[in-house]
């Protein structure tokens, strides 16, 4: 694709002013009353299901290590620890939570500690805390570590890169790990935005894939293997799903939607994700402190209207941009002194009207290019955070520099 420069970018936001309100009230109107709806429900067995279903005498005899959380259920809603508790001759020795905690308590970076809780479950460590990384003596005696939580398919969404640390460990101390497949969410035949730069290589960003990665954990954590990309390999075994393919969304399947994190709470919040979590690495409110993250965006400084109309005119595929107003507020569980709690923001509601044409990293670079040229006195970037989401410096510096943004956004 060729490059766009940004000085045409301006050109056409600049444009975009004699677009009248009204105009713009009556296309928002008319989407609003557009949906995307499942065409056909197919019925999926998840990894959890199969491996109960068809291979319980596998862990016969064996002392579990347990990966999870709240989204590890079965097709009934019985969590997975439960499950496993009640086969024969099983041990459950140990079960390890990421981030938001094991029953999905936490807001995001809020650190969890099991220890001298009464939970009436085996041991319970957290891998969000001092220790993101289980060491021998939290995995002496396990003979087995089953992997089960529900990803959105972003890379810097922490479960994956937890599902390495803990490989890492495995692979150290001959201990086996077996992946419980699970669908990804915002379909698995898509992929959009840069891969990772590993000189930028954190928490938030662990392995060298594209913002949106394609595929399941399942398929990721093979690859993960086949790449040589932790130090240490363990022998995987992946527990394939039964009915899955790759080119459904979530809600075409019959499993139950359990918000995967606090500001995940609907499949649409999975799918703007990927390209919003960019305002993250930004003074603008990305909309944590309300009910709804991520579709929602502003600042007390921002004309809802006036972004509004710029995003619109870019005909940007499968979405709508609204003007909207909100105060962002203390949510337990979900957001802690968000950004601008308690001041009136000023923004934008996301519409998704197509999702099969939506292309979120896409919005998200956007967003930002019209923020940048709108509010340049007002805009701040907290770079280190936006280069780690981004992946790389190149974001940033074509922001700052006015370069061609398009070609950064295809992997």
């Amino acid at each position: 694709m060729k490059s766009i420069s940004l000085s045409i970018l301006v050109v056409s936001f600049l444009s975009c002013q004699s677009i009248s309100p009204s105009i713009h009230q009556e296309q928002a109107n008319y989407y609003k009353k557009q949906q995307t709806v499942p065409t056909s429900i197919i019925h999926v067995e998840t990894g959890l299901d199969v491996l109960l279903e068809k291979y319980p005498n596998s862990l016969i005899g064996k002392s579990i290590a347990l990966v999870t959380n709240h989204t590890g259920i079965d097709k009934m809603g019985v969590p997975n620890y439960k499950r496993i508790m009640a086969l024969d001759s099983v041990n459950l020795k140990v079960i390890f939570s990421p981030e938001h905690g094991l029953f999905g308590e936490a807001a995001a970076g809020e650190k969890v500690n099991y220890e001298g809780k009464e939970i009436q479950l085996p041991t319970v460590i957290s891998l969000y805390g001092k220790n993101r990384k289980p060491n021998e003596m939290m995995l002496k005696g396990v003979d087995l570590i089953l992997y089960d939580i529900q990803d959105i398919g972003a890379r810097f969404y922490t479960y994956i890169t937890t599902l390495g640390l803990v490989m890492e460990s495995a692979g150290e101390l001959n201990i086996p790990v077996w992946i419980l497949d699970r669908p990804n969410p915002i379909r698995g035949d898509r992929i959009e935005g840069p891969t990772l730069d590993m000189n930028y290589r954190t928490f938030v960003g662990y392995y060298p894939i594209p913002i949106q990665y394609g595929g399941t954990v399942g398929s990721l954590g093979k690859k993960i293997i086949a790449e040589n990309w932790i130090t240490h390999i363990p022998k995987l075994r992946v527990i394939d799903m039964i009915g899955y393919n790759n080119s459904i969304w979530f809600d075409e399947t019959d499993l139950p939607w359990v918000k995967p994190s606090p500001n995940i709470p609907d499949l649409e919040t999975a799918i703007i994700y990927p390209g919003m979590c960019l305002l993250e690495g930004t003074n603008v409110s990305e909309g944590r402190g309300t009910q709804h993250p991520f579709k929602w965006f502003g600042a007390p400084w921002m004309d809802g209207t006036k972004v509004s109309q710029n995003l619109n005119s870019l005909n940007l595929p499968g979405v709508v941009f609204i003007p909207h107003s909100f105060t962002p507020k203390t949510i337990e569980g979900m957001a802690w002194n968000p950004k601008f709690q308690d001041q009136l923001c000023h923004g934008i509601e996301i519409q998704v009207i197509n999702r099969n044409n939506y292309k979120s990293v896409l919005v998200g670079v956007h967003v930002l290019n019209v923020l940048n040229q709108l509010y340049p006195e007002n805009m701040s970037y907290k770079e280190k955070h936006l280069n780690r989401l981004w992946g790389s410096d190149l974001l940033l510096k074509s922001l700052k520099n006015g370069q061609g943004l398009i070609k950064l956004i295809h992997p």
